[in-house]
């Protein structure tokens, strides 16, 4: 009975410490985060949403100044899908006091990619929400054009 209790509680807290941590992507998962967000958020630059778009787009070969890395930054994002209205589907990112809406295909594409990375959707009233906060991701287009799986890191806190 005791090692059964102790198993559980060391289960529990287990279970407790992960969901306090962040969560953490790379590789091919990370660089379609970091190029659909970048997109929107307004502190990447021209030139660093053509080069991220470049590479979602598979050109991995795009020409980039060298040490390029670029930051992608958003304080909040938040994509729901209807369960219910099965039509339904949107997401809010936050950059700031910047708030962007999309919905229908590119929120189902944001949506699908933040699973992709690791965030685990929960079901509330109606719609399934994926959701993150203090979403972080580096690309460093050298190593994207070496094509050997590196490049794009991202965290995030749940």
């Amino acid at each position: 009975m005791i090692v059964h209790n102790v198993a559980g509680l060391l289960f529990v807290s287990a279970l407790t410490t992960a969901a306090a941590q962040g969560g953490a992507s790379n590789g091919s998962g990370a660089l379609a985060l970091s190029a659909i967000v970048g997109e929107l958020a307004p502190q990447t630059s021209p030139a660093n949403k053509k080069l991220l778009a470049a590479y979602f787009g598979g050109r991995a070969d795009a020409p980039h100044a060298k040490d390029l890395r670029i930051a992608i930054k958003a304080d909040a994002i938040d994509c729901r899908a209807g369960n219910v209205d099965i039509t339904s589907r949107a997401c809010e990112l936050t950059f700031g006091a910047k708030k962007v809406e999309l919905h229908g295909r590119k929120a189902h594409e944001l949506y699908a990619t933040l699973i992709e990375n690791g965030v685990v959707p929960e079901g509330a009233a109606g719609a399934s929400h994926a959701s993150v906060t203090a979403l972080d991701c580096i690309v460093d287009a050298d190593e994207v054009a070496e094509k050997a799986g590196g490049g794009a890191r991202c965290a995030y806190n749940p």
